[in-house]
């Protein structure tokens, strides 16, 4: 017999201590600690799957943006995705995801992003691949930048409300960054209560050209820096970024910060120093096809039409044919047009991004296209290979 779920948002208090214990055992949280998670998130963002009445498990959805060819895409990141050992094999996973998936549709929410601990889960719901986020190392012994062009400023009082102006500068030219929700700003500055935030606008305090939060840590017999977040706008901004880190060499031995996988600021070290510690890439799911592609941004100069046909076995909206015509950097969509280009949802995710040029998920069987449509998606998905700062 074919197990009965049902979805829906967490009203009683002791609904939300059942997904709270769920939470704590399947992310090895302290006790306790599932419940500042859901006052940062907010309870209301919290969907929970039931079985016989009972809390099976249940996610968390921030409402954010998702900067792609220099505009930010409304964007629904998936989080804290979590299911009781008991009912883990039961089908409430994909349940639980299946129901969101078709709540954000009927929301109007044109994408959604989550980092998986399972690929095979969220490729069954329609996820691929959209981008990268590295984890970079370097030893400070090895930075050997000393001139530094600009001042620090501390700041004595965090506020992350104080940075998001040079973030969104920073973040609209990159293709992949988070346009942030509240939640994940918090999280920059936040403490648990042994290690101490510190914080340093780049220039001076009335023009800043960039920032750096960080904390410290004793890691074995190793002291570390740990950047939370960090943005140069300009080349003395870069130059004093590491210039500052250099400074730390007597007394922390190692730092660590997230970049792409190709990063730009390990073009001013003297040598080839600084390592990948570790990548992840994060998964995309094109929640709502006309509005996806119709809202993010294209390269300009380019003015061209593909005509697509998408399969989506799940929202039937995007079960359809597309004609994408690009002109300005903008895109315009229309239902109809000549199947050109053939692929399904998630095929599309990693075309959409970018991750994947057209025929690179041609060769590994995740597109069908004729030659003038391939020329086409190659020229109107063209970016830098895209990548974000936040893990979630």
């Amino acid at each position: 017999m074919t197990p009965s779920f049902e979805y829906k948002s967490l009203v009683q208090p002791e609904d939300a201590k059942r997904l709270g214990s769920i939470l704590e055992q399947c992310f090895v949280m302290a006790a306790g600690d599932s419940e500042m998670y859901f006052n940062r998130i907010g309870l209301e963002n919290f969907r929970a799957i039931y079985r016989d009445g009972l809390v099976a498990g249940g996610l968390a959805t921030l409402s954010m943006g998702l900067w792609l060819g220099g505009q930010s895409v409304p964007m629904a990141g998936i989080a804290a995705v979590g299911i009781a050992p008991e009912y883990r094999g039961s089908g409430a996973a994909i349940a639980l995801l299946q129901n969101t998936i078709k709540e954000l549709h009927t929301q109007g929410t044109p994408i959604s992003v989550l980092y998986p601990a399972t690929q095979q889960l969220y490729r069954k719901v329609g996820y691929e691949q959209g981008g990268n986020s590295c984890v970079w190392e370097i030893s400070t012994k090895d930075i050997q930048i000393q001139k530094q062009p600009l001042p620090l400023q501390p700041i004595a009082d965090l506020n992350h409300e104080i940075f998001h102006d040079l973030y969104q500068q920073q973040a609209k030219l990159t293709h992949g960054y988070l346009d942030r929700n509240q939640a994940i700003w918090q999280e920059k500055i936040l403490t648990d209560g042994q290690e101490t935030v510190y914080g340093y606008f780049i220039g001076s305090l009335d023009q800043p050209q960039g920032y750096i939060i960080f904390s410290q840590h004793s890691e074995g017999d190793e002291t570390v820096i740990r950047i939370r977040d960090w943005v140069v706008l300009t080349d003395a901004a870069a130059q004093t970024f590491w210039a500052f880190l250099a400074k730390h060499r007597t007394t922390l031995k190692k730092v660590f910060w997230r970049s792409s996988i190709i990063d730009f600021l390990t073009l001013l070290l003297p040598e080839q120093t600084a390592k990948i510690k570790n990548q992840k890439r994060w998964m995309l799911r094109i929640i709502d096809v006309y509005k996806a592609l119709q809202l993010r941004g294209y390269p300009l100069g380019i003015e061209t039409e593909l005509h697509l046909a998408v399969q989506d076995d799940l929202l039937a909206a995007n079960n359809d044919k597309f004609i994408l015509s690009v002109a300005n950097g903008r895109g315009e969509v229309t239902q109809g047009g000549k199947c050109e280009l053939q692929l399904d949802v998630k095929g599309l995710a990693s075309l959409y991004t970018g991750l994947f040029t057209p025929s690179n998920l041609k060769l590994t069987g995740k597109l069908e296209a004729t030659e003038t449509a391939l020329l086409a998606a190659t020229q109107i998905f063209s970016s830098p290979s895209p990548w974000m700062a936040d893990f979630f």
